[in-house]
């Protein structure tokens, strides 16, 4: 047995109440009260306890019962000097006890100082303790010397087991305790990935549908600056309207995604190309359902790359390609590159590294950079 066990405290949950059931401390509490009346009864039946003397006894046992409380909380608290010296004032009791005759109470006081000590104090404490208890419980007990050693050795076995299973209750609160701070930082994580995935939601959505309108109303109003006839800077009006009714559906499709509920990734492929001059898809391999979060970023993924195409090469021809691979999906998108629009300086830059956030937290890959004509962006996932 190492040094620390020698000098190591029960822990603080083996010591106190939690983890006890309802029957066992119904159990307990009766054990201790009819102790507490047996003691009682000890001391004011005595042949040699009359008139005073039956005070002195009842407030001995009183006295006794709060030094038991006492030694209680201050082991509780891991504190051994106080323990130490409520173990010793009960011994001390138990001594007056039996010089005034009162055999029996000084005998039971000795036998729970044994017990409790090895139960509750730590071992290079109790040992010592727990040997004078029962040492001076051997002296003054009348029975016959073998009895003597074997009720000794039982209360001091009582007294180490119920430490052991004291222990063991404590380790098992400590690991129930550790559960759940481990669920609730399960908990707060989950809600945090949930947090930056509707950011992302929001970011992506947003930035789709708003850039495409200021294109629009960048455009009406050089037009107007330029003093073009009114059809012209109708048309681009018209366009900004039709871009956000498309953003609001756009939302509608985010919150539905959200919700679990997506329509089929190959029609919002086609829709999402069908609103920008130019563009055209191509799916190969074999078509299948792919989990939410990949479908999701495939979507996100497309929609920022003709996002980008608009403010930073309007007018350019894009192919966007979808390859259902066995393992993992690709989306591919290619422009034939521009000259830079109105636009090519806003934003904060964000869109690149979310796509590539997204493509990260799947296992998978995003890269974004100029080709020979135009630029290209390829994310792959497992899927």
């Amino acid at each position: 047995m190492t040094e620390n066990a020698w000098t190591r405290w029960p822990s603080r949950e083996a010591l106190g109440r939690a983890g006890i059931s309802q029957a066992r401390r119904l159990l307990a509490w009766a054990v201790r009260l009819l102790v507490l009346a047996m003691l009682l009864w000890s001391a004011l039946t005595g042949r040699h306890v009359h008139g005073w003397g039956m005070l002195a006894a009842a407030a001995g046992v009183v006295v006794a019962a709060a030094l038991a409380r006492a030694f209680y909380r201050t082991t509780l608290q891991h504190r051994l000097l106080p323990s130490a010296a409520c173990v010793a004032a009960l011994m001390g009791l138990a001594v007056l006890a039996q010089t005034t005759g009162l055999r029996v109470p000084a005998l039971v006081v000795w036998c729970g100082c044994a017990v409790s000590a090895l139960e509750r104090l730590p071992l290079a404490a109790a040992l010592p303790v727990a040997t004078a208890a029962l040492a001076t419980y051997s002296v003054f007990n009348d029975d016959d010397g073998l009895t003597t050693v074997v009720t000794s050795v039982g209360l001091a076995l009582a007294g180490y087991v119920l430490r052991l299973d004291a222990e063991a209750r404590g380790n098992a609160q400590r690991l129930l305790a550790q559960e759940r701070a481990a669920r609730a930082a399960e908990a707060e994580s989950a809600a945090l990935a949930e947090r930056a995935r509707i950011a992302r939601e929001i970011h992506d959505v947003l930035a789709h549908s708003l850039s495409a309108q200021l294109v629009h109303l960048e455009a009406a109003r050089l037009l107007v600056e330029r003093g073009a006839d009114r059809a012209q800077i109708l048309e681009r009006v018209v366009a900004a309207r039709t871009m956000a009714r498309d953003g609001l559906d756009e939302t509608r499709q985010a919150l539905s995604a959200l919700r679990g509920e997506m329509t089929p990734l190959e029609d919002f492929l086609s829709g999402l190309v069908s609103t920008q001059d130019g563009a055209e898809v191509t799916i190969t391999g074999e078509r299948r359902a792919l989990p939410a979060e990949a479908s999701q970023a495939v979507r996100r993924v497309a929609q920022e790359a003709l996002t980008n195409v608009r403010k930073h090469a309007p007018g350019a021809k894009v192919r966007v390609r979808l390859d259902y691979g066995e393992h993992e999906i690709t989306l591919d998108v290619r422009d034939t590159g521009g000259s830079p629009g109105e636009l090519a300086g806003s934003g904060g830059g964000y869109g690149l590294l979310g796509m590539r956030e997204r493509a990260e937290l799947l296992g998978g890959s995003l890269h974004a950079g100029p080709e020979e004509e135009g630029f290209a962006v390829t994310l792959r996932v497992p899927a």
